[in-house]
C-alpha cells in the first residue's frame, strides 16, 4: 500500500537471500551448526537488511517524486547517498555482535552462533545489496514502465467523488 506497486515491494524483498547466505557461508567456515539460535540470528538479520533496501528505495522514490528523475540517475543518487547510512547501521550491527563471536565464559557457547549469523549475514549482503538493488530496482522499473505505467498491485481503489465526476456515489 505505501508505494502503491508490487515492483518496490519486489526490489526490498530481493535484498533478503543475500542475508541468508551471508550467514549460512559464515556458520559453515566456522564450523558452526545451525542451532535455533542462529536462526534467530537470521530472523533478526532479515530485519536489518530489509530495513536498508527500503531506505534505498524511498529515497529513489522521493528524487522520482521531488526531482522528476528519470530511473537511471535515480538508481545513482540512491548509491552515493545511502551508503554511509547503510554503511553505519551495518557497522554499528557488526560490531555489536563482534563481542558475541569472541567471548568465552559460561554461555558463550549458546550465544556464539547468534554472533557468526549477524556478522557473516550483513557482511554478505552489504556488499551484494550495494550493487543489486539498483539493478533490480532499475530492472522492475523498466518493467513497470512497459506494462504502461499500469499499477501492478492486487489492491483495486475505489473512484473518488472527483474522479467520477464530482458526484457522490456512495451508498447512503
Amino acid at each position: 500500500m505505501l508505494y502503491e506497486s508490487l515492483a518496490h515491494p519486489l526490489t526490498i524483498i530481493s535484498t533478503l537471500p543475500s542475508a541468508g547466505l551471508g550467514a549460512l557461508l559464515a556458520l559453515e567456515i566456522s564450523g558452526t551448526e545451525l542451532s535455533v539460535i542462529a536462526f534467530i540470528g537470521i530472523i533478526l538479520l532479515i530485519g536489518i537488511v530489509k530495513k536498508n533496501g527500503i531506505m534505498m528505495v524511498d529515497f529513489a522514490l522521493d528524487g522520482e517524486r521531488r526531482l522528476g528523475l528519470p530511473s537511471a540517475a535515480r538508481s545513482m543518487m540512491l548509491c552515493l547517498a545511502r551508503f554511509r547510512p547503510i554503511l553505519m547501521t551495518t557497522m554499528a550491527a557488526m560490531l555489536g555482535a563482534l563481542p558475541l563471536v569472541i567471548a568465552i565464559g559460561p554461555g558463550s557457547e549458546l550465544r556464539r552462533p547468534l554472533g557468526i549469523t549477524i556478522i557473516g549475514g550483513l557482511l554478505v549482503s552489504q556488499v551484494l545489496t550495494l550493487y543489486t538493488t539498483p539493478v533490480i530496482y532499475l530492472l522492475l522499473d523498466r518493467l513497470h514502465r512497459r506494462l504502461g505505467g499500469a499499477n501492478i498491485s492486487f489492491i483495486r481503489r475505489r473512484p473518488t467523488a472527483a474522479a467520477a465526476g464530482g458526484i457522490d456515489q456512495t451508498p447512503k
